[in-house]
């Protein structure tokens, strides 16, 4: 891919970088990433995505901005009170770089329309706050094998994990059936710290990046955790279960469940 002046310009940290150079940056805005939900994990991941110049960003999120998410989701405004969050990032991302083409889906997500949305892009980043949604998305990534980085946060406390389909664990290794609704709270009932969305997202686009490029070594088969008010990661092997439903041996979940859920993001 020829590269213009301003490009050049504008991405030039990365050629420089012999992990990356010419052809690596050229990876990176021919991949395509679909990104589930719009609000605190994706803010930073799809600003970081578009600074690096990915070259389409779908977004499905159909829920509007609220002037509660400004405290930690940095792809909005005040100006975009009322608007929807994917319009909104849209507007965010490719004003800091219109090489990236941002495709907003205000969709409800469910199993009849999820292996239509992600069947053209290349990796899936979740950034949703129920597990409804988190497990039709790692159902649906294994089921089509593709890679999923998937990020979390809570109060003080965030993990990211990287599930490649075939070369480690899936989401249902960890946790094998979403706990009984009421169980864990949200993050509108038990709170988070504004900030800690911005490390864990940034860990997920950083995830991405190496996927895209095929460098370094990513979260597949490990749980990144980390504790806000301690300032610590640790790492937790996951490794795969032989008989997970879905990813084992004998699965015995070949199909979509019936997951459907308004996408809330974090």
């Amino acid at each position: 891919m020829d590269f213009n002046e301003e490009q050049l310009l504008r991405y030039s940290r990365h050629i420089i970088l012999p992990e990356v150079g010419g052809k690596g940056q050229s990876r990176i805005q021919k991949a395509r990433v679909f990104m589930v939900g719009a609000g605190g994990l994706g803010s930073p991941v799809g600003y970081y995505l578009s600074a690096a110049g990915i070259g389409t960003l779908g977004i499905v999120d159909n829920d509007r901005v609220e002037i509660s998410n400004l405290q930690r989701q940095i792809a909005h405004s005040m100006n975009t009170l009322g608007k929807y969050k994917g319009d909104s990032a849209k507007a965010t991302f490719e004003a800091l770089n219109p090489d990236v083409r941002v495709i907003p889906i205000k969709e409800r997500l469910s199993k009849d329309n999820i292996l239509d949305l992600i069947h053209d892009y290349d990796i899936v980043v979740d950034g949703s706050d129920n597990f409804p949604t988190r497990y039709l998305v790692n159902d649906a990534c294994v089921l089509t094998g593709k890679p999923l980085v998937s990020g979390a946060i809570l109060r003080f406390e965030g993990q990211v994990t990287t599930i490649v389909p075939g070369k480690g664990h899936c989401y249902r290794c960890l946790f094998e059936e979403p706990p009984p609704p009421g169980l864990v709270p949200s993050c509108q009932e038990a709170g988070v710290l504004g900030a800690l969305p911005g490390v864990i997202g940034g860990l997920q686009a950083l995830e991405v990046l190496k996927l895209v490029l095929g460098k370094g070594e990513p979260l597949a088969g490990k749980l990144l955790i980390f504790d806000a008010l301690k300032t610590t990661f640790r790492t937790v092997r996951v490794p795969r279960n032989p008989n997970c439903p879905v990813c084992g041996s004998n699965p015995t979940i070949t199909e979509l469940q019936d997951y459907s859920q308004d996408v809330c993001s974090l």
